[in-house]
């Protein structure tokens, strides 16, 4: 109100300086880095489910190691798997990332669609960096896939028909070599010898290709185009090496000449052949993979990684845990044990600690590497004994795009495909649907 001469008050329209002030908020920027980890053959609900409220919450029995990054944590509790149509556990595997059904289920087929973490890496890594994606794994191909790639242990798949599923590497040494060698104090000119041999060799391929593809068809020319490409992406991983930094530094070696990477190639179906000297070193090895991906993201040598703590049989023992039977047999194959699958749970949720915590030390100037990335933990079931796929046990963490962490998120039983077009979101991708349309809704709401 003014009050004029006479005191005669009159009305002043309404003005935005008479609200309550209002703070400015940019958008977030995209999320940088993005890892999936994969941990085989569900969870204990009862014993995964924190109690309380969103920000509120106190992380169960299984989750509870995480208590140190509780605040970097986004729990997504209340999504189903509908996507995942065929043999109960390999269609889990290949819809988690792709949100596509099994082709020819029950057995035998793979997905149809690509998975988020190559749709990523085509927007912020492919062309950009040395390696478009890193995809590791411990203990892989058990049981009845004998060690080779399978419908029961792909979880990563190209981005173009027919959408092919992507191996991931398993020896630690050839990594650790292919990776960091140029890092490596102690290589001297070895690493230098290697990369120009390697190097001479794909440019001798390459001469050799182009010159046989002006001889060929249409269709013939297409494929060895492909072919090609291929190479030239080796050809750059090889070229682009990594410089040390302070944020940049090679991982620290360990001895792994107990542990046999292709140990899957002599398995037996049922897990009887058991390798205790490998399976013993599981976690050493397991904590040098968690160190070289994340070492891989901060010397940019790659903006997209996986790990797969094995498969969707993962016929291992624990012997760490004093656990002399696989996975899958305290899962179903010798009745339902929660008491041990609880304790394995447990031991996954210390590995996963460990790899954030180490994410958030590396300073990337001033913020953590953490701080730009989106990591995404989860499996192809939720119930072990049952084979369900609803409620399924998902973890987020980090702070890229904006993701809100240190809360437990409920959904009514919604598609996991809208968490999975949620976190291509986050990386600035704005499409509202992902993998089979008829189990996508559009994006979750509350995640940013």
């Amino acid at each position: 109100m003014l009050r004029g001469a006479g005191a005669i008050a009159i009305a002043l329209p309404w003005l935005e300086i008479m609200g309550p002030e209002r703070t400015a908020r940019a958008a977030p920027a995209p999320a940088k880095r993005f890892l999936s980890v994969y941990t085989p053959g569900g969870t204990v609900m009862d014993r995964w489910r924190p109690t309380g409220t969103e920000t509120n919450f106190t992380l169960s029995p299984i989750l509870s190691p995480l208590a140190p990054v509780q605040d970097r944590l986004l729990v997504v509790d209340g999504l189903d798997l509908k996507s995942a149509r065929g043999e109960q556990h390999q269609a889990g595997i290949i819809a988690w990332l792709t949100g596509t059904a099994q082709e020819g289920s029950p057995n035998g087929g793979y997905g149809n669609g690509p998975s988020i973490d190559q749709v990523i890496a085509s927007r912020i890594s492919a062309g950009q960096k040395a390696k478009a994606s890193i995809e590791i794994a411990v203990r892989w191909a058990t049981g009845k896939s004998h060690g080779l790639v399978s419908p029961m242990n792909a979880a990563n798949f190209e981005t173009n028909a027919p959408f092919k599923p992507i191996p991931p590497r398993l020896d630690p040494m050839e990594i650790f070599t292919d990776l960091f060698g140029s890092l490596d104090p102690t290589a001297g000119n070895d690493a230098a010898r290697r990369l120009a041999r390697k190097k001479s060799i794909l440019d001798f391929l390459d001469g050799r290709y182009s010159a046989l593809s002006s001889r060929l068809g249409t269709a013939d020319r297409q494929k060895i185009d492909q072919h090609l490409t291929k190479i030239r992406e080796i050809e750059m991983s090889i070229s682009n090496v990594p410089v040390e930094t302070s944020a940049c530094k090679a991982p620290e070696r360990v001895d792994t000449s107990d542990y046999n990477p292709r140990t899957g190639l002599n398995s037996s179906d049922n897990g009887s052949i058991k390798d205790t000297s490998t399976d013993a070193a599981i976690p050493k090895v397991g904590k040098l993979m968690m160190d070289m991906l994340v070492m891989s993201l901060a010397c940019d040598i790659t903006a997209v990684g996986t790990l797969q703590w094995s498969d969707t049989e993962a016929k291992h023992t624990f012997p760490w845990l004093n656990l002399t039977e696989h996975h899958h047999y305290y899962q179903h194959d010798g009745g339902f044990k929660p008491a041990e699958c609880e304790r394995i749970c447990n031991w996954y949720s210390k590995q996963h600690l460990y790899l954030l915590q180490e994410m958030e030390k590396v300073d990337m100037g001033g913020h953590s590497l953490l701080d730009e990335s989106v990591v995404f933990f989860g499996s192809e079931l939720s119930d072990p004994p049952s084979h369900n796929k609803t409620n399924m046990p998902f973890l987020l963490a980090g702070g890229g795009g904006g993701l809100r962490t240190g809360r437990w998120v409920r959904y009514p039983n919604l598609p996991h495909n809208n968490l999975l077009v949620s976190i291509l979101n986050l990386f600035g991708d704005t499409r509202d649907t992902f993998g089979d349309p008829r189990y996508c809704t559009g994006p979750l709401t509350n995640l940013t």
